[in-house]
């Protein structure tokens, strides 16, 4: 199942989501023990202001009547100075405590953020090809990224909102209630809608969040598409068609986010107004109780300022139930791809490939291979002896490509079908199956990075002059002159500088370069002109030639649609709607005056003038 089948088959997006960061928050412990704890003091320190103020009142009211009476009110001024060093003092030690809590919890969600989004990457790497035919790439990386840092904001500000807004309530409620029972009753009425209200409003942002995400997916996916096939769009002058989808997705982006932006602009008022019902009362019972002499004008300054106080725990309380729902929404869709299983894996036994004797380096039984139920290949069997150099040919779609993946095991083939070097590839460890394989496959997907790096991509460090000999091999030392600064000339992503036969040529070079045992070149010459291509293969058979004296051996498969590039091989393999049609060498099949021969007739008339024949 893809992770975005997994993401909308869930309905509702459960806490239990949270599982995956356990590990996470139990490795850093101590650091959220003790943001928490500086936390927890910051509170308290918090809670102590509006003491001070309620004495300092009080003895401005009382230094109000000394005056009034004549006495002196030095004693009280110093009292009130020795106050105002006091509050100084507490205002200090917040302003430290809130960087050490900021330090220690929003630090902590900042590792666990890096470390989730490396084994989320980790995760994808180790995912068959299938998983990425059935999810796009702007989609998980919309995962990666945006969902990622949801998290981030749940497992820190999230937490620290619950803490913060649980001790702050719990404890200001203790004290009102302590210093005047009867007033505080009043004033907390208010507070009952706003449970209500903040319970109803984490379902609705829970949703909401989601269906922003989903958009956000939708419209990175537009933009993935759009750059990664510009020439295509240039060349049938379709940027109209693409400015409009991306219009439309990101009209559907602005509209989720104005959901969320109605929801919170709906909600927050809500509670200010309530909080202000609150002041309202306290001003109404308290003031009452004041001028009736049963609380003192500090104790109702006091409890103004608790109250105060409160509307952050009340403001913070939305504020926590859209993070932590935001960050669980989130995680159900990385949880999507972390719980989703690569379908090709290695063995839990893999067997030496010395454990059974062949003398053929890969063997192919009765092979029979399908995609979701449409037959790509049928009865496929073939021995292919040590150091032969095994040509295929066929139509489009004749599974060419399927045979070849098959051996590597890029797909799976049935157990007991595909054996390299007597041992089913379903037996082999994965990494080590695909390590002895220098592959180029039809697609010669090159990185945004110098033709240097791109060339010794599969080894850690490449000397230079072993670049130099595989660039001279693939015929592309001729091309660096052209280029600005040779090898060291950085390509566009995906080698969009680059024409289609100096791609190929990079591409043969990064597989040549490792030297294995075994090279595929599926259709890797189709771009390359025929007296370079000549070239290349003459220098092939020259290292074939020197690997098999040297006792090292060499193996190779290639597929063309050019005979005159089949010619250079031991035999030749000729598919027709999966099957093997006909197999042997070249010049045999010459003779036959099959398929091979029609397409090496059609191809000498080209040559000698003809146009439009070709293979298909």
């Amino acid at each position: 199942m893809t992770a975005a089948a997994v993401t909308k088959k869930k309905n509702k997006i459960s806490l239990g989501e949270y599982k995956t960061i356990l590990p996470y928050l139990v490795r850093y412990r101590r650091q959220y023990v003790l943001g928490f704890l500086c936390l927890i003091l910051v509170d308290a320190s918090q809670i102590l202001l509006p003491q001070f103020v309620r004495q300092a009142v009080n003895l401005i009211s009382m230094g109000s009547v000394t005056a009034v009476s004549g006495g002196s009110n030095n004693s009280v001024w110093n009292r009130i100075f020795l106050l105002c060093l006091g509050m100084t003092g507490v205002m200090l030690f917040i302003s430290g405590g809130r960087f050490l809590w900021r330090y220690f919890i929003h630090g902590s969600s900042r590792r666990i953020e890096a470390e989730l989004r490396n084994r989320l990457f980790d995760h994808l790497l180790i995912l068959s090809g299938d998983f990425y035919q059935k999810n796009k790439i702007g989609d998980l990386m919309a995962r990666s990224i945006n969902d990622v840092g949801a998290v981030r904001n749940a497992i820190g500000m999230g937490l620290v909102a619950l803490v913060d807004g649980t001790v702050l309530a719990a404890a200001i409620l203790v004290i009102i209630f302590i210093q005047d029972a009867r007033t505080a009753a009043f004033a907390v009425i208010p507070l009952l809608p706003i449970t209500l209200m903040i319970l109803l409003f984490g379902h609705m942002v829970g949703k909401q969040f989601q269906n922003m995400q989903e958009t956000y997916s939708a419209m990175s996916d537009a933009v993935q598409e759009t750059f990664s096939g510009i020439r295509v769009i240039k060349s049938f002058v379709k940027e109209w068609w693409f400015i409009k989808k991306f219009a439309d997705t990101n009209d559907d982006y602005r509209d989720a986010n104005m959901a969320l932006v109605k929801t919170f602009g709906l909600f927050f008022p809500l509670i200010s107004f309530l909080s202000g019902l609150t002041s309202l009362i306290l001003l109404l019972v308290g003031g009452q109780r004041v001028v009736i002499g049963l609380m003192s004008p500090g104790d109702l300054v006091a409890l103004f300022s608790y109250f105060q106080m409160l509307i952050w725990p009340l403001m913070g309380s939305g504020f926590m139930v859209n993070l932590i729902q935001r960050g669980a929404v989130s995680l159900d869709r990385v949880n999507a791809i972390l719980e989703t299983k690569p379908s090709i894996v290695s063995p839990a036994l893999v067997k030496s490939p010395g454990a059974e004797k062949s003398v053929n380096e890969i063997e192919i039984r009765n092979l029979s291979f399908a995609y979701g139920g449409k037959d790509v290949l049928e009865h496929i069997t073939v021995n292919i002896p040590r150091n032969s150099w095994v040509g295929i040919l066929g139509r489009t779609g004749s599974g060419k490509s399927t045979l070849l993946k098959t051996i590597t095991r890029v797909v799976d083939p049935p157990p007991g079908a595909v054996f390299v070097r007597g041992v089913d590839v379903r037996d082999w460890d994965l990494e080590e199956l695909r390590s002895i394989f220098s592959v180029t496959p039809q697609d010669s997907y090159l990185f945004s990075d110098s033709i240097r790096n791109n060339i010794g991509y599969g080894l850690e460090n490449p000397g230079d002059s072993l670049i130099k000999e595989s660039a001279e091999f693939a015929a592309l030392d001729r091309d660096l002159t052209g280029f600005a600064r040779g090898l060291d000339t950085t390509i566009g992503e995906r080698g969009l500088t680059l024409s289609g036969g100096q791609k190929q040529r990079i591409a043969i070079s990064r597989a040549l370069i490792m030297d294995t045992e075994f090279l595929i070149l599926d259709d890797a010459l189709s771009a390359v002109d025929a007296e370079t291509e000549k070239r290349i293969l003459r220098k092939l058979q020259d290292a074939r030639d020197r690997k098999i004296r040297s006792g090292r051996g060499f193996t190779g498969l290639i597929v063309s649609h050019r005979v005159s590039t089949l010619a250079y091989t031991d035999m030749v393999l000729v598919l027709e709607q999966g099957r093997i049609a006909e197999s042997g060498a070249p010049r045999e099949l010459l003779e036959k005056g099959g398929f091979y021969a029609r397409m090496a007739e059609l191809q000498r008339l080209e040559q000698g003038g003809c146009s439009g024949i070709g293979l298909d």
